[in-house]
């Protein structure tokens, strides 16, 4: 399955990003489509609804942090999920780190993701990759609105929206196609 590369910046310093990331239930807050069940022996317990087409996938799962290292700004994470009702599942293991950019911070993630079952078919091609753009992007503005308040002792509510898949999903189509033929025009 892919391996997904993503980036993105906040303009704030890298310990104040690195401080929100430690922080899991407002990451989770970020992510869209996600919802934080609970914290069982070192392991985040939760949900990820995902609607594409004629397939709705609500996994059910668990993450945990692999590795946290604040004098690097790195981390790990690892998660896996399975879709009773769909058969389907999914497991990733992502890296993330921070990185000073200007006056505020560069935010790499890498995730290997594997799929299995009926949500396989659409990792087989560029789709993956345009759909995980997307939520990215709106990740890194969930965050972005979050540290936006300068002073705040606590983040703002701010929550992403659940998970269109179906508009991601044909937005990204249109992505490859466009990639496809403009190679083959």
């Amino acid at each position: 399955m892919p391996e997904v590369n993503q980036t993105f910046e906040v303009e704030q310093p890298v310990e104040t990003v690195w401080t929100f990331f430690d922080d899991v239930p407002q990451v989770v807050d970020c992510m869209p489509g996600v919802e934080l069940l609970e914290y069982v022996d070192g392991s985040y317990k939760g949900r990820m609804k995902v609607k594409v087409g004629p397939i709705t996938a609500s996994f059910e799962g668990e993450a945990t942090i692999t590795e946290a290292n604040a004098s690097t700004y790195e981390g790990s994470i690892a998660a896996h999920g399975t879709d009773r009702e769909g058969g389907s599942r999914a497991s990733a293991d992502v890296r993330y780190s921070l990185a000073p950019a200007g006056s505020g911070t560069r935010v790499a993630i890498v995730a290997d993701i594997s799929l299995q079952g009926a949500m396989a078919r659409f990792g087989r091609t560029g789709i993956i990759q345009d759909v995980s753009s997307r939520l990215t992007r709106e990740f890194a503005e969930c965050i972005r609105s979050k540290l936006s308040v300068p002073g705040a002792s606590a983040y703002p509510h701010t929550q992403a929206s659940e998970v269109k898949a179906l508009r991601l999903l044909l937005q990204g189509l249109w992505a490859w196609l466009r990639r496809f033929f403009g190679r083959h025009g």
